[in-house]
């Protein structure tokens, strides 16, 4: 797999503690002062120093127990023994039942993946191996605000059922998409759906072809950058049996299985010059030619393309051509970003909170307002397919009823930082954002674009390409 070190803006440590940010954070170690816990109390006070928490330690269980009756402590930072697992229970119920409800940071000598997994289902904070790195003790603590997270209900949203897939959006950008969909769905003329990867081409295709006279018809989508070039040609039109090694019998291309129906090219500006030209003639003539064969086929399809890429700066570079363009644009829809659909965002939201509450067996109902806000500042480099995927994991690891900060990925929380450390009035344009963001997720995967694009929710092909963009 192809390794890439992003040169750009790379995932910043957690930055040193500010003391406005925790003067009034109160932190009890338990069992952290030297021996078999490597001096982690030490290590704390010398992380915090300077930051205005209060920072005390309890040797042993029975004067924890006192401490904790004692005072209001925000975080409890507990070293676990031999039986981690029993420890972590008795930790857990032990602080419910504690003034302020104190949040559990656990440190074991040997982690192991139960302990994780069971820690994630009791709501811990964070588990930590021995020796604490400051930079793992610090993003933990940064979950922990002195001012609660305000939860935000989540609506009860409806949806437009486009067979399996769903339209979701009020806002007046997408509006003006619906009123274009009911205008060209009932006839038959070819649409180009423009749009960034992850804005839901596809959907509206869907739509489109559901809305006009073949819905009755096949649906068939081919996705041209997926498909290696040597190969497109016979998945579009199909091949005779001995057209070239390997074709042993004849196969029906795409063109003829969506006959009476809709046939829908989603990136089709990835497809060569010259595969382009055959397009052009089937879309002029009605016809086509299986490789290697000499029969002409007419084929009765209506045609709905699609990309991500600015056609006409493409016909500039000679890589699109000209004539294709216009037989493909009778009728065009630009679908908008996401940053661009304002409440939709929300809407969204809580469309695949409450789709994925269901799926997982869990009772979702609210969001956190800081959760929220992180959500409405992010970049969405793959749009609401990224939406989808960040909502998906964060209802997985949710704990209870509400979204919050911690359930998002670690790049939303470095996110965060930023936000706050940022001076106020400061404004980043958007292609800053978006820049910062992919660095991000690339120094996440360590440089690996298929694991970063399926993080952003967009094709590899389009993050290549926005890489060259950024100078990353």
């Amino acid at each position: 797999m192809t390794r890439v070190v992003p040169t750009g803006p790379p995932a910043a440590p957690p930055p040193t503690p500010r003391k406005e940010e925790w003067q009034a954070l109160r932190i009890l170690a338990v069992g952290a002062e030297g021996g078999g816990s490597g001096g982690l109390l030490h290590s704390i006070r010398q992380w915090m120093a300077d930051s205005g928490a209060e920072i005390e330690s309890a040797p042993d269980l029975p004067r924890a127990v006192r401490q904790l009756g004692a005072g209001r402590w925000q975080v409890v930072v507990a070293v676990l023994g031999d039986h981690a697992d029993d420890d972590l229970v008795w930790w857990v119920d032990t602080l419910r039942g504690a003034s302020a409800a104190p949040r559990l940071i656990a440190v074991a000598h040997r982690p192991s993946m139960g302990l994780v997994l069971r820690a994630e289902k009791l709501g811990v904070l964070d588990v930590l191996s021995l020796p604490v790195r400051r930079d793992d003790f610090l993003r933990a603590l940064r979950r922990v605000r002195t001012a609660p997270e305000a939860a935000v209900t989540l609506p009860d949203v409806e949806s437009h059922a486009i067979g399996q897939y769903v339209l979701v959006g009020q806002s007046p950008a997408m509006l003006e998409v619906y009123k274009l969909i009911a205008r060209v769905g009932p006839s038959s003329a070819t649409v180009l759906v423009q749009g960034e990867s992850g804005t839901g081409k596809e959907v509206i295709a869907r739509a489109i072809h559901l809305n006009g006279p073949m819905a009755s018809g096949p649906f068939v989508a081919v996705n041209c950058a997926a498909i290696p070039e040597n190969l497109l040609e016979s998945e579009l039109f199909g091949h005779e049996k001995g057209a070239f090694t390997g074709a042993i019998t004849r196969k029906i291309g795409r063109f003829e299985q969506a006959g009476g129906g809709t046939l829908f090219l989603d990136e089709i500006a990835d497809m060569s010059l010259a595969l382009q030209a055959k397009i052009l003639r089937a879309v002029q003539e009605r016809e086509i030619e299986r490789v290697g064969g000499s029969e002409t086929i007419p084929v009765n399809v209506r045609l709905i393309a699609a990309t991500n890429r600015d056609l006409k700066e493409a016909i500039k570079q000679a890589r699109f051509r000209e004539d294709l363009y216009y037989r493909l644009a009778v009728f065009q829809i630009r679908l908008p970003r996401l940053t661009e659909r304002g409440d939709d965002l929300f809407l969204l939201t809580a469309y695949y909170a409450r789709h994925f509450a269901k799926e997982y067996g869990k009772r979702i109902h609210s969001i956190s307002d800081r959760a929220l806000d992180l959500l409405r500042n992010h970049a969405w480099v793959g749009n609401v397919r990224e939406l989808r995927n960040v909502i998906e994991r964060a209802v997985i690891v949710a704990t209870d009823e509400v979204l919050r900060v911690d359930h998002l990925p670690e790049e939303f929380r470095g996110e965060e930082a930023t936000l706050q450390d940022r001076p106020e009035g400061a404004l980043l344009a958007l292609a800053e954002i978006e820049a910062r963001h992919i660095a991000r997720v690339l120094a996440h995967t360590n440089g690996q674009i298929g694991a970063a694009a399926e993080v952003l929710g967009i094709h590899r092909n389009t993050l290549t390409r926005k890489m060259k963009e950024y100078g990353l």
